[in-house]
C-alpha cells in the first residue's frame, strides 16, 4: 500500500543541518549573555578593590595615630609583616623595600589577605597581593622619619608640612620623566602630577593583567619600577600602554591633619 504520509518519517526529528543551526543559534545567545556578565564582574571587582584599598589607606592611618609610625612594608618572602632592613627596628624605622613592598597585612590586621597574611585585592590571586609604598624622607630625623617611632613627632609640624620631596604620582610615565616628576616644588596646576613629591604612602593594585609576564606598558611598569614616581590613570587598553592598575596614596596634609587630630602631632 502507497503511503498517503510521506513526511512522517522526517517529522519524528530533525536533521544534522537543523541541529548544527540550533547549536550556533545558542552558541550566539551564550555569548552575548557571557559579555555582559564579564563586564559586570569586572566592574565589581574593581569597585571591590577601591574598597579594599580605602580600608587598607585608614589602617595605615590608624596604625600610625596608635604606634607615631607607619609599618614598614612587607617583602616578597617574609609574609605578611612588615620587614626592617638589616639593623631596621622600629626606633630606627629602616625598612627593607620602602618603594616596592607589599601591604603587611598580618601586622595591620587586615582580614581580605591570603594564607600567608599578604592583603589581595578583589581579583584574588598571589600575583594580586596589593603593593605598598612609604616615603623614606629624613626630615628632622637621622633616618627615615615616617617609620621610625616617634619620628613625625620629633620632625613636627612645619618640616612635616614644609620639606620635599616624599612620593610623586603622576598621570602619565610617557610625558613625565621620573627626574622631572619628582621636583622638589610641585608647580601649582601642574597637569602632569597629581601628588607630586606630596604623597606620604602609595598602594598598588595591579588589576586584572597582573598574571601576565610583564606589565602592560611604561605606565604600569613604572608602578613596579621600585622609584618613588607611580602613575594613577583612568584604565586604558591602548596598544603598548594598556593600563589597568588601581592607585591610592595619602598626602602629607591629610596624614598632618589626621595626626594632629589624634593628639600624634602637637
Amino acid at each position: 500500500m502507497r503511503d498517503s504520509y510521506p513526511n512522517r518519517n522526517r517529522a519524528k526529528g530533525f536533521t544534522l543541518v537543523e541541529l548544527a543551526v540550533v547549536v550556533v543559534v545558542i552558541s550566539l545567545l551564550l555569548g552575548a549573555l557571557l559579555i555582559p556578565l564579564q563586564t559586570q564582574i569586572g566592574q565589581r571587582n574593581v569597585s571591590d578593590t577601591r574598597q579594599r584599598l580605602a580600608q587598607i589607606h585608614d589602617a595605615l592611618i590608624a596604625y600610625a595615630i596608635a604606634q607615631g609610625r607607619f609599618p614598614c612594608p612587607a617583602s616578597a618572602t617574609g609574609g605578611g609583616v612588615e620587614s626592617f632592613a638589616g639593623g631596621g627596628t622600629p626606633a630606627n624605622g629602616n625598612c627593607l623595600h620602602f618603594f616596592d613592598g607589599y601591604v603587611p597585612g598580618t601586622t595591620l590586621g587586615l582580614s581580605n589577605v591570603d594564607s600567608q597574611g599578604y592583603a589581595l585585592d578583589a581579583w584574588g590571586l598571589q600575583q594580586n597581593r596589593i603593593r605598598y609604598a612609604i616615603t623614606n624622607a629624613i626630615i628632622g630625623t637621622t633616618t627615615p622619619t615616617f617609620t621610625q617611632s616617634n619620628g613625625m613627632r620629633t620632625a613636627g609640624i612645619q618640616l612635616l608640612g614644609t620639606t620635599y620631596p616624599y612620593l610623586s604620582v603622576c598621570v602619565s610615565y610617557l610625558t613625565i620623566q621620573p627626574t622631572a616628576c619628582s621636583t622638589i616644588a610641585p608647580p601649582t596646576n601642574d597637569p602632569n602630577a597629581l601628588s607630586r613629591g606630596d604623597a606620604v604612602f602609595v598602594l598598588v593594585s595591579l588589576g586584572k593583567n597582573a598574571g601576565t609576564t610583564s606589565p602592560g606598558g611604561p605606565d604600569e611598569q613604572a608602578n613596579l619600577a621600585g622609584t618613588p614616581v607611580f602613575v594613577s590613570k583612568t584604565a586604558s587598553d591602548q596598544t603598548a600602554n594598556e593600563f589597568d592598575d588601581l592607585v591610592l596614596w595619602g598626602s602629607r596634609y591629610e596624614v598632618i591633619g589626621q595626626l594632629v587630630s589624634a593628639g600624634q602631632l602637637p
